[in-house]
């Protein structure tokens, strides 16, 4: 089913001209829930991988031994889907209560050290044929893979996440593996994800305003602290939310590849490739909501008027505290490491 994104409730060139010159593009990728095939673009569905190849682990040391497991993870949320589904919406029943208490539980695995092998999850892949904004890939791979640890337990704080990105070309897997090892347990149930089929749909974008030229990023700050004083003024209301160029005029949210990527909770700094220092370029975001209220502009026509904890929320997935990834590939040469920023 196509997704349209609405007309952007102003147009932000004739407000500023300049922009013009910083414009792009990137494409929405719209997770949906369905059953993705192999063959298919998708969050959180199979992957694409040969039988004879070692499925991506994770050797760093650091506690896997107890977590939850990934199929209560989703029995819970297929308990909660279910309740939130009957009219009118009393909650959960005392059988599910007790049910999702049991789900909740935390298991052991018996034996488990520091740096035994914990298979990684799944989480994306995207073919370049379906996503017009997907940056190349490395000698011709046409099939991007993205995997990560389902534990909280790296980086330099070791409470950040582990990814490994994998460029392939599809034609080349002939002999597709149908049974990769899942984690028997994971650290965070916002790492495993539900199986979504995608609606890709390319949009112009513009830059995080702290990335543009010092004298345009302040005369659109200058804008906005005018329309919202004009706004207090008429309203009289200080919750009501103006057009903003970060929420509503410049990046679009949830998952999408290509573009720009948003700075809101760190402030931008240096992406460039540890192997030749190039600036790298946004491959991928994954997003914990496809729109919210501060960017409800974005909801798609077809999902006009539905709530966000139901409709914006398809792949489960949680980054961070609710917020998104940023992953960096390298335009030189994309077969260098991919960085990552928390937003």
């Amino acid at each position: 089913m196509t997704r349209t994104t609405p007309p952007r409730p102003l147009d932000v060139e004739a407000l500023f001209p300049d922009l013009a010159a910083h414009r792009g593009t990137t494409t929405r990728l719209h997770p949906r829930p369905g059953r993705p095939g192999l063959s298919e673009s998708s969050v959180g569905g199979p992957v694409l991988w040969p039988a004879d190849e070692p499925w991506p682990v994770c050797t760093e040391a650091h506690g896997r031994g107890r977590g939850r497991r990934p199929e209560d993870v989703r029995r819970e949320r297929e308990v909660w889907a279910a309740a939130q589904a009957r009219e009118p919406y009393e909650g959960l029943t005392e059988k599910e209560r007790r049910l999702v208490e049991e789900l909740k539980r935390e298991h052991r695995v018996p034996g488990a050290s520091e740096d035994d092998p914990v298979p990684m999850i799944g989480l994306a892949q995207l073919y370049a044929r379906d996503v017009p904004d997907l940056p190349a890939g490395p000698d011709g791979a046409d099939l991007l893979q993205v995997f990560w640890c389902p534990f909280d337990a790296h980086g330099p704080t070791g409470y950040g996440m582990l990814l490994h990105v994998r460029w392939r070309r599809a034609s080349e897997v002939t002999d597709p593996l149908t049974a990769p090892p899942v984690p028997e347990v994971v650290g965070y149930e916002g790492y495993v994800p539900e199986p979504c089929v995608l609606h890709p749909e390319q949009v112009v974008t513009y830059p995080f305003a702290g990335l543009l030229p010092e004298e345009l990023c302040e005369r659109i700050y200058a804008w906005e602290e005018a329309l919202e004083e004009a706004e207090e003024r008429e309203d009289g209301d200080e919750e009501a939310d103006p057009v903003g160029y970060q929420y509503d005029l410049s990046i679009p949210p949830g998952w999408r590849a290509g573009g720009y990527a948003s700075w809101h909770k760190t402030d931008p700094y240096a992406m460039d490739c540890t192997t030749c220092a190039t600036p790298m370029h946004l491959l991928l975001t994954v997003d914990t909501s496809e729109w919210d209220g501060g960017s409800g502009s974005w909801t798609p026509l077809e999902e006009q008027g539905l709530h966000p904890s139901v409709a914006a929320l398809p792949t489960a997935v949680v980054v961070g505290n609710h917020g998104e990834l940023n992953v960096f590939t390298c335009p030189a040469d994309p077969a260098h490491p991919a960085r990552w920023s928390v937003q």
